[in-house]
């Protein structure tokens, strides 16, 4: 049984006009097939809104990097929407909010752990990402993106299958033990950018080890930003790692 619905709205600082706006983007097809099979009765799932939630989400997150980073060229912002937009980035937004125990699930994937499975929450982020978008516009949306995805503390994910992978999501803490476990130059962070009002700072911090790695994180706060760039930087070592291996 999913928990209360009024609890993730007060969780996204978002009360639903249309609460079935809401319904429908955490129904997921299992439980519409079963209803349809057992009852003949149609119900709506969340495939469709998972389709716009998709194209919002691209949409949004382009905007806001545009607006952010004005001088910025094209490959860097590219570079970074893909990490916002990942499955493995917005896998741990979903569990940061506990979007799990609010899916409406049939039997079948009650019974596997469809709470907890990656392209479920992920699925289920988007077409609430969509709901929103219907229930109160691009404005409303966009502020959901920006607070949740955008700007969200990192967190550790299931994208990287290593022994290295910092449960705890401390990104500048596993690049520094990276580095020293391959005899590498120790990390150096330094701050690039620090743009907008005094009451919504964006900064932007890059992170170097010698001359062959670097790579650049944008947050609300410095801490989110530096975990970000060390990240980027500790994803490439471990990917090419593998990749050489």
């Amino acid at each position: 049984m999913r928990a209360e619905l009024a609890t993730l709205e007060s969780r996204i600082n978002h009360h639903f006009s249309d609460p079935e706006l809401l319904r429908r983007a955490l129904t997921h097809s299992s439980l519409a097939n079963e209803t349809r099979a057992s009852s003949g009765a149609a119900m709506s799932d969340n495939e469709q809104l998972e389709f716009l939630g998709d194209a919002i989400l691209g949409f949004v997150v382009s905007e806001v990097l545009v607006r952010r980073f004005p001088g910025q060229r094209e490959g860097d912002l590219s570079r970074q929407k893909a990490h916002l937009v990942s499955a493995a980035h917005l896998y741990g937004v979903a569990r940061r909010l506990d979007l799990g125990a609010f899916l409406d699930l049939g039997r079948s994937e009650e019974s596997t752990g469809g709470r907890a499975k990656k392209n479920l929450l992920v699925d289920g982020l988007e077409a609430l990402i969509a709901a929103i978008y219907l229930d109160r516009g691009i404005a409303a949306a966009s502020a959901f993106v920006e607070s949740n995805i955008l700007d969200a503390e990192p967190m550790a994910d299931d994208g990287i299958s290593s022994d290295l992978l910092p449960v705890t999501g401390n990104f500048k803490g596993a690049l520094l033990e990276l580095a020293r476990a391959r005899k590498l130059p120790l990390p150096r962070f330094s701050l690039l950018s620090e743009e907008g009002p005094a009451h919504s700072r964006i900064f932007t911090i890059e992170v170097r080890i010698g001359t062959d790695w670097k790579g650049q994180g944008v947050g609300s706060t410095k801490k989110v930003a530096a975990q970000r760039a060390a990240r980027v930087v500790y994803e490439r070592l471990l990917h090419e790692a593998a990749a050489v291996g």
